[in-house]
Parts: C-alpha cells; sequence; structure tokens
C-alpha cells in the first residue's frame, strides 16, 4: 500500500513537472494583418522557448471576444492574455489615449519617444487593473486623402469630412470641414456617393479598401499612430514558473521590436502601391503644415486639461526628449 502510493505521488509530481499551459490570446483584428501576423510569432516563440510547456492559441478578427471586449475579458480572467488597441481604452483615462492625440507624435521616430515618455504612467495603470504590459506596435500613421488637391488649408473649408471617433470630428471642426460619421466599410458608398470628400486614414487601410479607386490625392501626414498592447492578466502571469516569465517576456521584446520595424516598412510599401495605382503622392504645402501644427497644439492642449498634471509630465518628458 505505501509502495502503491508512493508510485502515484511520483507520477503525480512527474505529470506536474511536464504539465502544459494553454492561453487563448483573442484579437479584434484580421489574420491577414501584420498585427495579427506578428501576434502568431510570437506565439509560435513562445512554445518553442518552452519546449511546448506554454501554448498560446490565436484567436483573430473578433472570433472569441469583440474587440471591444478584449481588455476587460483579460481583466476578469475570463482570458489569460489579449490584444487590444490602447486608445480604446481612453474613455476609462484619458492617459489610454496618448498616443491617439493628433499631430503631436507624427512618425515613427516621435511616435517611439512619445511611447517612451508614456510607457511607465500606462503599464502602472494596467497594473492597477490586474494587468502586466507584454509589447505594444505601432499601425502606420494616420494621413490626409482627398478627392480634390488640398494646396491650402482653407481648400478644406465647408467640405464633407470624415470622422470616426472624437478626435477626427474635433478636427474637421477646427478645420471648419463638416464631419461626416463613417465607418471604414463603409467608406467607398460614401466617397461614390459624395457623401464624404476627404478624410484620415491609414496608408494600409487605402490599401486593403482599394480607396485609389475613387480618391486620386494623399498627403502623409501621419497625423498619430495609434498603438495596439498585448497584456496578460498578472495572476496568470505570476502563477508560471520563473523560466517560462522569462521565456514570454524575451518573445514579447522581439515581438516589439520586430512589430515596429514590420509597421514602419509596410507603411512605405502601401504608399507605393497607391502611387503604383495612380494616386498623386505629395508632401503637405508649409500653409497645410501650419494649420495642421496648430490643430495639434490645440488638442494638446485640451488633451492635457483632461489628463491633468500626468498628462502634462508625459508631453513635457516627450517633448525633453533629443
Amino acid at each position: 500500500m505505501i509502495k502503491t502510493t508512493i508510485g502515484l505521488c511520483a507520477l503525480a509530481l512527474a505529470g506536474a513537472a511536464h504539465a502544459q499551459t494553454r492561453w487563448d490570446l483573442p484579437s479584434g483584428y484580421g489574420a491577414n494583418t501584420f498585427q495579427v501576423q506578428n501576434l502568431q510569432q510570437f506565439a509560435n516563440d513562445v512554445d518553442k522557448a518552452t519546449g511546448g510547456k506554454l501554448k498560446i492559441t490565436l484567436h483573430a478578427g473578433g472570433s472569441l471576444y469583440k474587440a471591444n471586449e478584449i481588455k476587460r475579458a483579460v481583466q476578469t480572467a475570463q482570458t489569460p492574455i489579449g490584444e487590444f488597441i490602447l486608445s480604446g481604452a481612453a474613455n476609462e483615462n484619458p492617459l489610454f489615449g496618448v498616443d491617439s492625440v493628433p499631430f503631436l507624435a507624427t512618425g515613427y521616430e516621435q511616435s517611439r519617444r512619445l511611447y517612451q515618455a508614456a510607457k511607465g504612467a500606462q503599464e502602472k495603470l494596467l497594473a492597477q487593473q490586474g494587468l502586466k504590459v507584454l509589447f505594444s506596435v505601432p499601425w502606420p500613421g494616420q494621413s490626409l486623402y482627398s478627392i480634390k488637391p488640398v494646396n491650402y488649408a482653407s481648400d478644406l473649408e465647408g467640405t464633407k469630412m470624415r470622422a470616426y471617433n472624437p478626435a477626427t470630428t474635433r478636427i474637421a471642426q477646427l478645420l471648419k470641414a463638416q464631419p461626416v460619421t463613417i465607418q471604414l466599410a463603409e467608406l467607398p458608398q460614401a466617397l461614390a456617393t459624395g457623401a464624404v470628400q476627404n478624410f484620415l486614414t491609414s496608408s494600409a487601410s487605402g490599401v486593403e479598401s482599394k480607396l485609389h479607386e475613387q480618391v486620386k490625392h494623399f498627403y502623409p501626414v501621419s497625423a498619430w499612430l495609434p498603438r495596439n498592447v498585448t497584456v496578460v492578466n498578472l495572476k496568470d502571469f505570476n502563477a508560471l514558473d520563473k523560466a517560462t516569465q522569462n521565456a514570454l517576456t524575451t518573445a514579447a521584446a522581439q515581438a516589439e521590436a520586430r512589430g515596429w520595424a514590420l509597421s514602419e516598412k509596410l507603411d512605405s510599401e502601401y504608399i507605393g502601391q497607391l502611387k503604383a495605382a495612380g494616386m498623386s503622392i505629395s508632401q503637405p504645402s508649409d500653409d497645410m503644415k501650419k494649420a495642421l501644427a496648430s490643430i495639434g497644439e490645440t488638442m494638446t492642449a485640451e488633451w492635457i486639461k483632461a489628463a491633468g498634471p500626468e498628462g502634462q509630465a508625459i508631453v513635457d518628458a516627450y517633448r525633453k526628449q533629443p
């Protein structure tokens, strides 16, 4: 009896030593997007580094949880890990939306500096919600598309400008354009009927939605570069052994570096594809740059007012960086 008990205990310990942890990783984005492809590489790297001890199964396209449900699902331990757009949580706290303040950071170098300035405060907020940040990767910048050439900011006055969130509505108002709420999927039809004449979206959206078929002018203003973030429930992370934790964070650091490089590379490629498809690619005029910079200052001040001293500290730290 004693020998049997000892044998069973030994088997149980051996099983525990080789126990496999399985995590589901939901994303609201399609499997063909570079963000999700980067997530899949991350999952593969974790599997390899842990010898299959931690297996992460990716669920793209909102198939497990809708995009706006993922953060809450990880917080409440419905799923241990998930990816979402960070500015989508700005209604909880404005600090989550700093990367989507228009014209504050208008390129990859500036976006990276803003990320570093905001990282500590954002990670602290998420930790208070029981979440640990693994990595964060930006989408290409939001740029200006127009049916007609835009040489001066005044060319946009009175035009119908697509809006899809409070920030884009505010930009249209400050440009004295008429904001029209249209989702991306509805944009081609809106352009065909004249309901929209210009809008801000990424080079990626321009290619994927074939916007070049209806819009001929593209201005790479990179108004902002919104970031996706991949987080893990802190309790689930802490339940892993040290070696698995290290493998996870190492793979995450690699995913972040790879994702940033891929985003920038694809942005250039997408703009090239738009040009090849017949779009006119032009840098904004000095007058337009001045107008956009002024809008940026106004909206940054509005964001700081909403975000308070912590928001001011982030902007100050960002602007002090060389």
